[in-house]
């Protein structure tokens, strides 16, 4: 598309020529910001790795590096076919404005908003550039003060973040869940197998608060609860912490289900609790104790490293796990009750349908949360 029109006539509807400069201006920082030279190298470079026929010999490795060159693959790509349909957007444009084509010019302007839509996500991706950003995420949710409205706002959350994770079709995978006695979890950890959802997901945690009438309490009474969710990175096998076996305490338990109810007839669930920090992780939703201490020292040496690397940071405030689920340091409110609204309090991002937002739209929220937190770090 390029220099050569000279400029579409339209009487009415956007503005094309500024619209598609602008989306064209925009890409060119994202393949800037991308270095997508450096990406096809790597890529070259990977693929002779993947046609070595000694490649599976390490499986963790092949693991690795398949995965890796699977990830680039489709970042160029993504990138590549937006900008074709940017040139075809202005085509579409050129022909139906040269022709007094009123239904290409009603389909172009349906097609500028849809890629609009895809240069902002796109966009944002560019800004998780983050040591761990391109990781796997570990998510904990945990209720806070609210009694049984908080357990129940807790699986309310739960379910929140695995639609979104479904809406993309990410895998995941649930690895521990406490139920509360009444309604609702006391707690949830579960892990979202998909490139750059620590990065995308990182800006979720916090402490997050509702304000509705309970459904649990005296009619017409509000109540104000709140749950903390916290979001680390999946640690390579290779990326270890030595723990003393001196420093950890481990506890055995039956599964559990909804109620308190036993759902299995062995000790296989697990609890480990760091001694020198009190960080506590437990598993059990595998089914063998071996299999969930092992995923439960992961977890653990996962956030000891982020505390180590944080305190070397001087970052406190940011350690996972010291959110404290109450008043004062929420970062996101839903009302269920008057207005109908969920609100961001840090970006001050909204949706007045809180149903929509529950069911896993939480794309605006996550995009603008990752906006927010760039400029933060631009200015700290």
């Amino acid at each position: 598309m390029g220099g050569r029109r000279v400029g579409w006539r339209i009487v009415a509807g956007p503005d094309y020529d500024v619209e598609i400069k602008q989306l064209q201006a925009t890409m060119k920082t994202i393949g800037q910001v991308l270095d997508l030279d450096a990406m096809r190298a790597e890529i070259a470079d990977l693929g002779v790795q993947v046609a070595a026929p000694d490649l599976w010999d390490d499986q963790a490795n092949a693991t690795r590096v398949t995965g890796r060159l699977s990830d680039l693959q489709g970042q160029v790509e993504r990138f590549e076919a937006l900008q074709a349909r940017i040139e075809d957007l202005g085509v579409l444009v050129e022909l139906g404005t040269e022709e007094g084509d009123a239904d290409s010019l009603a389909e172009a302007e349906r097609e500028l908003g849809k890629v609009k839509t895809a240069v902002e996500s796109l966009e944002v991706r560019t800004l998780l550039n983050g040591e761990y950003d391109a990781r796997e995420a570990i998510v904990t949710i945990r209720s806070g003060a609210g009694g049984v409205d908080a357990a129940d706002f807790a699986e309310m959350l739960m379910r929140m973040y695995l639609r979104w994770a479904e809406r993309h079709k990410y895998p995941v995978k649930v690895m521990d869940t406490s139920y509360a006695e009444g309604a609702g979890i006391k707690s949830a950890t579960f892990e979202i197998d998909a490139p750059y959802a620590y990065g995308t997901l990182s800006v979720e945690a916090g402490t997050h608060r509702l304000a509705r009438i309970s459904p649990f309490g005296a009619a017409d009474k509000r109540q104000t609860s709140f749950a903390a969710v916290e979001v680390i990175p999946v640690m390579e096998e290779a990326v270890e912490v030595d723990i003393p076996e001196g420093d950890i305490r481990v506890d055995v338990f039956r599964s559990s289900g909804p109620g308190g109810q036993s759902v299995n007839t062995t000790d296989s669930a697990v609890r480990i609790t760091h001694i020198p920090t009190g960080i506590v992780v437990s598993m059990q939703n595998e089914k063998s104790q071996i299999q969930n201490r092992a995923a439960a020292m992961r977890v653990l040496q996962t956030r000891l490293l982020l505390l180590k690397r944080e305190e070397e940071a001087a970052k406190k405030k940011e350690l996972a796990g010291t959110i404290t689920a109450s008043w004062g340091d929420q970062m996101r409110s839903y009302f269920l009750y008057g207005q109908q609204l969920v609100k961001d309090l840090r970006t001050g991002h909204e949706v007045g349908n809180p149903a929509v937002v529950f069911d896993g739209d939480l794309d605006g929220f996550i995009a603008a949360g990752i906006r927010w937190r760039k400029r933060k770090d631009d200015d700290d």
